[in-house]
């Protein structure tokens, strides 16, 4: 065991930078020395939950160096440079056997804990509550083997860090769940992690038309460097007019941030025979569909991480981001250190970034 700087969250937006004692790793199991981690809206909802099991340390979207494996580790050793993903997995449900991890149950039946059911962070004896058994707000992690993806040296521990949720989950709305071919047409509706994604994704496949739309004028902006050829200020236009105006309709939607009224204008913004991916979260209200809609042969399909296989995607994102194809830089819009994570998540919440990491070092 050894003793780890993490940010431990005591209460509803009650947290401390503290030091807490942190496991070896067990069987099946890589501790990773922790050099960035993305900011989340899931992070967000957790720590501001009345709901939420506490003490816990948050964290999700980590990126370091692995320091040690435990015992029948096979597929990263000490010194890997590598990306943790955000949800567990057991290998061997049917869904896992399938190529389906992101549908594995595993994260629901260990929710704070490792595979194993116990946990691996203490502090004055007393257990810590894990997070997607990662914890990476913390300067060093033990994580499931399952869920640590090497990537070559030459990726940066902070665009890592964007890979191992909400950016992943936007690129695999559009190259997994959509499978969208160039000179069709998208619109994404709301443009942080998961949205610029999306964007990205859609650029990277010489989509036709790509339609963003936000709140903010800035978050917009950054879309059209990116790859949007239109964007939409919500706040200013009806989305789905203004879609209908360019476009007489979508071939595929990305509805990207979970509320009852971006769900509705993605699937209203279809054309016939369309497909509208949508990201929900556990704190989505619901949403009246207009059923009328389905008789013009309209999908909906949820997005779960973007049905990725973290083996196989993030390597793939990995190597487009160094040849130049993914523009990850553009949508890393501020970091900080652990101890500013209140600011961070302030930023998060007010819609000031697209994405942001907490960062340990000041390294490659």
């Amino acid at each position: 065991m050894r003793e780890i700087d993490a940010a431990v969250v005591h209460g509803p937006e009650e947290h401390a930078v503290e030091t807490v004692t942190l496991d070896d790793p067990q069987s099946g199991e890589v501790l990773v020395d922790v050099r960035a981690t993305g900011v989340c809206h899931t992070d967000y909802h957790a720590y501001t939950s009345d709901d939420t099991d506490f003490p816990l340390v948050l964290g999700h979207e980590g990126a370091g160096v692995v320091e040690a494996v435990g015992d029948g580790v096979s597929t990263v050793e000490p010194g890997d440079r590598v990306v943790l993903w955000v949800l567990p997995s057991c290998g061997d449900c049917e869904y896992c056997r399938s190529g389906r991890p992101y549908l594995c149950q595993a994260r629901r039946e260990t929710r704070g804990r490792m595979m194993d059911g116990t946990r691996r962070l203490h502090r004055d004896g007393d257990p810590i509550d894990h997070f997607y058994a990662q914890s990476s707000f913390a300067s060093m992690a033990v994580v499931p083997e399952r869920q640590v993806v090497p990537v070559p040296d030459e990726v940066p521990f902070e665009i890592g860090a964007l890979l191992g949720c909400g950016v992943t989950t936007g690129l695999g709305a559009v190259s997994n769940i959509a499978d969208v071919d160039g000179g069709e047409s998208v619109a994404v509706f709301g443009c942080g992690g998961v949205g610029a994604g999306a964007v990205l994704a859609a650029d990277a496949v010489s989509a036709g038309t790509i339609i963003a739309v936000d709140l903010d004028s800035d978050t917009l902006e950054t879309m059209a460097e990116i790859g949007a050829t239109h964007t939409v200020d919500a706040g200013d236009a009806d989305p789905v007019a203004e879609i209908e105006a360019l476009t007489d309709g979508v071939d595929y939607a990305f509805e990207c941030i979970g509320t009852p009224q971006t769900v509705q204008q993605a699937i209203a913004s279809l054309a016939p025979g369309g497909t509208a991916a949508i990201t929900g979260t556990s704190s989505t209200p619901p949403a009246e569909i207009d059923l009328g809609r389905f008789t013009t042969g309209i999908s909906v399909v949820g997005n779960i991480v973007g049905f990725t296989q973290p083996r196989v995607d993030i390597p793939r994102y990995a190597a487009m981001y160094r040849n130049g194809d993914l523009d990850l830089d553009a949508i890393l819009t501020r970091r900080y250190g652990l101890d500013e994570l209140d600011e961070a998540f302030a930023a998060l919440a007010a819609g000031e970034v697209i994405r942001s990491v907490v960062r340990f070092d000041e390294g490659a």
